[in-house]
């Protein structure tokens, strides 16, 4: 452009000086400081744009290389802050990962709520958005976490672009001033750049993590299929050596022993009684108790499974602590063990059943064979290994009808391989070595959890026939008696069976005809006229020996007696009746003390 004249108004150079340029001229203006300034400008963010991107080409670290890129924002904008917000998809809030020129902690750990503050007006809208007050953005956009932030910040102005791939928005990326400033288009496009290189990074964060989490579960998978392979060898080992234990005929040893050595574990196998079948490794007394009550929380019982066929529990597999995890694997290893010990179980019965069988039936030969027969009987015992000689006496329990069979069973097994047991003429007959005891009572009535009435004698080796008619003899009578739960002797019952039959009616008509009437004087006045007869029974009808064994004076006794005379009728103390009144009062006293006994 032509300099101007002298004048200010002349249109001509002055006179004397020297041509200059003017609007026509080929050569440009030289440049003007501004012009220096801004291609200076121009070239320290080409040179930023193109270190941010070789910086990109050799990323390692994601969060260095977006703090690289907030510092850049900073530097180049020459900005008071700058921070980038990340995009959280989950919840869709915008919380603060990166930021320079910060001086208060509530920025750099600031989450925005969506739809809120500036970030969220950039993040809907997905355009740069720059305020010269923040206090002028849109009320609804105030929250006030994100107000105190800004305030403690003391920033006035602020400029944010997005940072977008395709139809996602991954963040926005600010810079802002703490006095009011105008960003123009310039500073805008900048901030976009830095922004593409940001979303470059997150973008590529993002793929290196997933890739990183595919890896992972390609090598969980392979992991866990090739645990899952082992587990099944395993488990298919353990498999056939269960089948090879069945096979062999070892009982349930072999069972646990396969089941501990596979799960590092101690084992034991309990039947439907609780009596330990088999165990295999450090098993405990506590171990097993604790299966048995079904209280396993202290004991360290790592599994209970159930043995079970048929919907019949027949006992259980008790699995110690192991010396690993036991997983899904194994227990479907214990669980196959159990159905294996279940099979076994049931075979075992089986040949129990037809051994109970074989047994009835020698019993039924032994007790009710003829003459004839007897040698035959004999025969058959020692061919199945029962030694008759040690046969010593014989038991017979009454039991219900539908409860026989399992009171059989009971019986068999509490008396062991050397007995003989049956049902006959609907009791439940055995001829083992010795009578049962009371001890031994007690654990039967309990094994068979009901009350049972059991009658049991001695017997000689050739008089087993002749017991076990006695037995059933003294049944009835002990049942005629109304007792349900009591064991009972014969040489108790048969006397009386002998004197007066075992017909119930009859026999509560004979006791009520003899003792009722002063059974009903001590219900109603209160008195102990029958304790006092029992004793004058037992003492050999004398008033002197009675009053001494129930430490009373003799003529309290022989008051008590003219009271009785009154009851019982003249003469109730001669011959006959006096006989026919004591096998009453013995009968009675019988059925009481066997009664008590039964209850205890």
């Amino acid at each position: 452009m032509p300099h101007p004249a002298a004048g200010p108004d002349s249109d001509t150079p002055a006179s004397g000086t020297a041509p200059t340029a003017h609007a026509g001229s080929d050569h440009p203006p030289p440049p003007t400081v501004a012009d220096v300034a801004a291609l200076r400008r121009r070239t320290g963010e080409l040179a930023a744009l193109y270190a941010s991107a070789r910086e990109l080409a050799a990323m390692r670290d994601a969060d260095a290389v977006l703090e690289r890129l907030v510092d850049r924002a900073h530097e180049l904008l020459a900005a008071d802050v700058a921070y980038l917000s990340e995009f959280d998809e989950t919840d869709e809030t915008l919380r603060v990962r990166a930021t320079r020129g910060t001086v208060t902690a509530a920025l750099r750990g600031l989450v925005v709520p969506p739809g809120r503050g500036l970030v969220g007006a950039i993040a809907e809208s997905r355009m740069p958005h720059a305020v010269r007050r923040y206090d002028a953005v849109d009320a609804d956009r105030h929250t006030t976490g994100v107000d105190a932030a800004v305030a403690g910040e003391g920033i006035v102005s602020m400029l944010g672009v997005p940072l977008l791939s395709e139809d996602r928005v991954l963040g926005v990326l600010f810079v802002a001033e703490r006095r009011e400033r105008e960003f123009g288009p310039d500073d805008t496009a900048l901030l976009a750049a830095l922004a593409d290189h940001a979303s470059v990074v997150l973008q590529t964060a993002a793929a290196l993590a997933d890739a990183r989490r595919q890896a992972e579960r390609a090598r969980a998978a392979a992991a866990e299929l090739t645990a899952h392979v082992a587990a099944r060898d395993r488990a298919n080992r353990v498999h056939r050596e269960l089948v090879d234990a069945v096979l062999a005929g070892g009982g349930l040893a072999p069972v646990a022993t396969a089941l501990s050595a596979a799960l590092r574990a101690p084992v034991a196998i309990l039947d439907a009684s609780g009596a330990v079948r088999a165990m295999h490794g450090a098993t405990s007394d506590a171990l097993v108790d604790a299966a048995r009550s079904g209280d396993d929380t202290d004991a360290g019982v790592s599994v209970v499974s159930p043995i079970a066929a048929g919907g019949r529990g027949l006992g259980v597999v008790v699995v110690g602590p192991s010396a690993r995890e036991l997983d899904d694997v194994d227990r479907r290893t214990i669980e196959r063990a159990g159905q294996v010990a279940a099979l076994l179980a049931l075979s075992e019965e089986a040949v129990a059943e037809a051994d109970h069988r074989q047994r009835s039936d020698l019993l039924i030969d032994l007790v009710t064979a003829s003459a004839q027969r007897r040698a035959d009987v004999a025969a058959a015992l020692r061919r199945s290994g029962v030694d008759a000689q040690a046969l010593g006496a014989v038991t017979a329990l009454a039991v219900t009808g539908e409860r026989r069979a399992a009171a059989a069973r009971a019986l068999a097994h509490h008396l062991g391989q050397t007995a003989l047991v049956g049902e006959l003429d609907g009791l439940v007959v055995a001829a083992h070595a010795a009578p049962v005891d009371a001890a031994s009572f007690r654990q039967l009535r309990d094994a068979m959890d009901l009350d049972v009435l059991a009658v049991t004698t001695v017997a000689a080796p050739d008089g087993i026939a002749a017991a076990a008619r006695d037995v059933r003899a003294a049944v009835a009578l002990a049942r005629a008696l109304g007792l349900r739960n009591a064991l009972v002797g014969v040489d108790d019952l048969l006397p009386y069976a002998a004197a007066i039959g075992a017909d119930r009616r009859a026999l509560d008509a004979f006791l009520d005809s003899a003792l009722g009437a002063v059974r009903r004087h001590d219900g109603a006045r209160g008195s102990e006229l029958l304790a006092t007869l029992r004793a004058f029974v037992h003492h050999g009808a004398s008033p002197t020996r009675t009053a001494r064994a129930l430490t009373f004076h003799t003529n309290t006794i022989l008051q008590r007696l003219e009271k009785l005379d009154a009851l019982l009728g003249e003469g109730w103390r001669d011959g006959e009746r006096f006989f026919r009144l004591s096998i009453a009062v013995r009968l009675d006293d019988l059925r009481e003390r066997l009664e008590r006994d039964g209850d205890g």
